[in-house]
């Protein structure tokens, strides 16, 4: 069966999300090699210029196309400033799962922007995508983002040794704080 993850804008919560466009590589690149982002993630392949993060937008459409994975540009839905990331990912349609994950800029931190985003990204996979499970992964240690899966009621289920890399590393691992949400919860 093909499956396919219809690219469409989500509203609610003073946000809009909207898939990334071209002209957002600047924006894109400024989140990605944001210190606090590199604090608590490394991408397999290294995203430090323009023209990777370039690639990497290509990637995404390229994702949203095979119905792999999912990635929204997370924007007030007033005045259209990007405020984060947020994105369904690793999509495994026989079991209906996926996996979520978020960012913000630093001018957006500390207004729920993460959470409120992660609900749009959640009601959408489970009431329209059809999927079973999301989960999430964040760095064992990361705080914040621990609070923003728990409000969004995706419950803890366990820690995954060595599953992530260690900050800007491709040659050491970390755990990975495991949590993850049912469409019947």
């Amino acid at each position: 069966m093909d499956h396919q993850l219809i690219s469409a804008d989500l509203r609610g919560h003073g946000l809009r999300l909207r898939t990334w466009r071209a002209d957002d590589v600047q924006t894109l690149l400024r989140g990605v090699r944001d210190p606090e982002y590199l604090r608590w993630n490394t991408h397999n392949t290294p995203v430090e210029d323009e023209a990777a993060a370039a690639e990497l937008l290509r990637l995404r459409a390229l994702g949203w196309a095979r119905g792999e994975f999912a990635t929204y540009c997370v924007t007030d839905e007033t005045d259209g400033t990007v405020l984060g990331h947020v994105g369904l990912n690793s999509v495994q349609w026989p079991v209906r799962c996926g996996r979520a994950g978020y960012w913000t800029l630093p001018e957006a931190r500390g207004r729920g922007v993460a959470g409120r985003a992660l609900d749009l990204l959640t009601r959408w996979a489970f009431e329209q995508v059809g999927l079973h499970r999301i989960e999430l992964g964040h760095a064992v240690g990361h705080e914040v983002s621990c609070r923003v899966a728990e409000r969004g009621g995706y419950a803890a289920e366990g820690t995954l040794r060595g599953a992530m890399f260690e900050a800007q590393r491709r040659d050491a691992f970390r755990d990975l704080h495991l949590h993850a949400r049912l469409a019947t919860d």
